[in-house]
């Protein structure tokens, strides 16, 4: 979806990293009808940017969110999926060799999204431990664009300089680069990077994806009620590991969120649309979706994103750096 007012152009993606993960999200086969009228909900309120990966999925559920995907696209019209765009993110294992190693992994991906895939991404960069494969897959997708298939290239978890020389490489093949998928938040580590790969995404009329922008539900909680949450062991001892440090920016969230009478998610994901980001939400019920649309009614002030950026600068205690992601 997207909305413009003399300050702000927002779009929002749906998120579907907890789609299949157990581990993290504590998934069950039985949270796949909350999921499918996660998926409606947001096609109804005029989201229109899903994404996805082929490693979404704990163990035997190994591309769970792209086959949950494909199938609610089935029971979808045709002007709906018209309008969508799907992206998924093809995953650099080692075992993935050569200029041919996406191959089995895109046609797998392409099956389980029944023939709707619109952008193809490298989950991540491969620079710092085998650079030359990362070209080769980039020559990969290439390749399959030259044999016919339709869909747009974008890269994940990419620093400044290794975007310049990837765009450069791709225009060496006569491709563009669609999107930039970046970890993207009030909590993100190394902050002045992202806005360098910001940069280089607007000189170059690239889509800059926003991931984890409410750091793992972190920046949802209420700072007066920090009360253990019913969710997984991993992700409580995640917010118990940074329940003090993040007191006073959820504090201001809040505070934010009491004036506009809107929930402190919204706060924080129109803190990324203020920048131009189009933050990947992740979504697992219709609430909120509901929740999250609400972002397209209303924009920060210049006060109030300054105010969050102090705060922000003051928290000394950082989401963790991807360790794949290049410089």
């Amino acid at each position: 979806m997207f909305f413009q007012n003399r300050k702000v152009k927002k779009r929002i993606g749906l998120g579907t990293w907890s789609w299949g993960n157990k581990l993290f999200w504590n998934y069950q086969t039985s949270n796949d009808y909350d999921l499918s009228e996660t998926f409606n909900e947001a096609l109804n309120r005029g989201f229109d940017l899903i994404d996805t990966a082929d490693s979404y999925g704990t163990g035997a559920l190994n591309g769970r969110s792209e086959s949950l995907l494909g199938k609610f696209l089935l029971d979808t019209s045709i002007a709906k999926k018209k309008r969508i765009q799907i992206a998924t993110k093809l995953a650099p294992y080692p075992w993935r060799i050569g200029n041919k190693g996406f191959n089995k992994s895109f046609l797998k991906s392409l099956e389980r999204l029944n023939n709707k895939l619109d952008i193809v991404q490298l989950h991540w960069s491969t620079a710092k431990y085998n650079p030359w494969q990362e070209l080769q897959f980039l020559d990969n997708l290439c390749d399959l664009l030259d044999q016919g298939f339709n869909f747009q290239i974008g890269l994940s978890n990419i620093g400044p300089q290794r975007l310049k020389i990837l765009i450069k490489h791709l225009s060496k093949r006569d491709k563009k680069l669609k999107s930039v998928q970046i970890q993207f938040s009030l909590l993100a580590p190394d902050l002045l990077k992202q806005n360098q790969v910001k940069k280089i995404c607007d000189e170059n009329h690239i889509d800059f994806f926003a991931y984890s922008p409410l750091c793992f539900g972190i920046l949802c909680i209420d700072p007066e009620k920090d009360a253990k949450r019913d969710c997984t062991v991993l992700r409580n001892a995640l917010f118990e590991n940074y329940k003090k440090t993040t007191h006073e920016l959820r504090r201001c969230l809040k505070n934010i969120a009491m004036e506009r009478s809107v929930s402190q998610s919204q706060v924080a994901i129109n803190w990324c649309c203020y920048q131009g980001a189009i933050p990947l939400v992740g979504m697992r019920k219709k609430s909120q979706v509901i929740d999250i649309s609400n972002v397209f009614k209303w924009n920060l002030t210049e006060n109030e994103f300054q105010l969050l950026q102090e705060v922000s600068r003051n928290c000394l205690k950082k989401m963790p750096r991807n360790p794949f992601s290049s410089s």
